[in-house]
């Protein structure tokens, strides 16, 4: 099986995932002020996540940050995203935390080996070297139902709308994607998506903040996403947008907080993929793209 092939197969195993998906006990007001959850790549975005779901009560850090400060991290108790439990810069903060806990799909990873404890992701896959897909939204459900209490939509058609709404989408080599306070990380999510499968030129930002920074580098025949729900500030922006040929991608994202965070991953998920499977690809850019990888592999393990 391609890397592509399996791709796409994990992303349809999600629906159904979603309907055994099993929520952690959400954490107390004064356990949360203590609090800090870390990651990094997709892993990164799940932490951020929690924060946003949490109103800022806990807070994201990247596990660089934290090892350079040490006090910080010997006064907190540390939650690390980490799907292989191998990265190393986890592994060092998680020795010097006050406490840790691992959320890993790896029970005999480094990681869990220095982690006071452990929350092991159940999500299946088809076990081939892919980009994240369901294991990026167990993790990201993991950790916004440890910071607030929450519920699954039932019988929900996010897969389906999400499917006829990427499949509808032309994008270009060179995109921006916008979010706010909880597509932020979403936004983040779906630029790695892009660098990975595609190797595309993606950049994510605030949607205030692109305004005022990022719109300055960006050119006729570009493409914009957006993540919000439409509002008057966002359409016109993307009225604006239009006017200057630039290519702007705005679906009607659900209002309820966690359909649109599953909606978002899965719209990030499809687009890429139906872009490389138009491209008759059939392996993912990060797979096919050895020497770079190595580059990863040397600063990640």
């Amino acid at each position: 099986m391609n890397t592509i092939e399996a791709y796409e197969k994990d992303i349809e195993l999600q629906s159904n995932f979603l309907k055994s998906f099993r929520k952690q006990k959400p954490l107390s007001d004064n356990q949360q002020k203590n609090v800090i959850f870390s990651g990094s790549g997709d892993s990164l975005a799940s932490a951020m996540l929690a924060e946003s779901f949490s109103s800022g009560v806990v807070k994201a850090m990247d596990p660089l940050d934290l090892y350079k400060n040490r006090k910080l991290a010997k006064s907190k108790h540390v939650y690390f995203v980490s799907i292989s439990g191998n990265t190393i810069t986890n592994i060092k903060v998680a020795k010097i935390a006050k406490s840790a806990t691992a959320i890993t799909s790896k029970p005999q990873s480094r990681l869990t080996k220095v982690s006071n404890e452990t929350i092991l992701l159940a999500s299946p896959n088809n076990d081939v070297f892919t980009a994240g897909s369901i294991s990026f939204l167990e993790s990201a459900l993991i950790c916004i139902s440890l910071v607030r209490t929450i519920t699954i939509p039932k019988d929900c058609k996010l897969f389906s709308k999400a499917r006829t709404d990427a499949k509808k989408a032309i994008i270009s080599k060179r995109i921006f994607i916008l979010g706010n306070l909880f597509t932020f990380p979403l936004a983040m999510y779906c630029a790695a998506k892009f660098y990975e499968i595609l190797g595309y030129d993606a950049h994510y930002c605030k949607l205030e903040q692109f305004s005022h920074m990022e719109m300055f580098s960006a050119q006729k025949g570009n493409t914009v996403i957006i993540f919000e729900e439409k509002n008057s500030h966002n359409r016109r922006l993307a009225r604006n947008l239009k006017k200057i040929g630039i290519n702007v991608i705005h679906p009607n994202i659900p209002s309820e907080k966690i359909s649109q965070m599953i909606y978002c991953t899965f719209f990030s998920q499809l687009v890429p993929l139906f872009e490389a499977k138009k491209k008759r690809k059939q392996n993912c850019h990060f797979v096919t793209a050895k020497k770079i990888r190595n580059v990863s592999n040397q600063m990640i393990y």
